[in-house]
């Protein structure tokens, strides 16, 4: 089994750390190099996605300035928006739009700018504290 793993480096003619994925962990023209297992003993992986589906595992809604507020008056429950949501926090049941998981909201608004110009049923709303 070979294993790839993600390192931190430096250079010799460079003074910037340089990321990336190398199959081997020290490459020619390297003078350090740290590997992954060393590093997350330390620090939380920031940006990186250890396996898929698992961003249900984590609750994001604290980052949001804004929050997505739904007029179900208007909503025609075209679902566009529970397709185009890059966090899955549209709920929906049967067909129909429901509301938001405000867990996992980030308050992005890609919902209320793909809901349909004659609808507009999903506004974005400075979130209160």
């Amino acid at each position: 089994m070979r294993r790839t793993l993600l390192c931190v480096a430096v250079r010799s003619d460079e003074t910037t750390p340089q990321m990336g994925v190398f199959e081997q962990p020290a490459k020619k023209g390297f003078d350090m190099v740290k590997k992954a297992n060393d590093i997350e003993a330390r620090y939380t992986a920031g940006g990186v996605i250890p396996k898929a589906g698992s961003a249900h595992d984590y609750q994001t809604g604290g980052w949001r300035k804004l929050k997505p507020v739904l007029d179900a008056a208007k909503c025609t429950n075209c679902l566009i928006c529970w397709v185009m949501c890059p966090d899955s926090a549209i709920i929906t049941e049967g067909g129909k739009m429901l509301g938001f998981d405000m867990e996992h909201c980030k308050g992005c608004g890609i919902c209320a700018v793909e809901c349909p110009d004659k609808v507009k049923a999903i506004k974005m709303e400075e979130e209160k504290s």
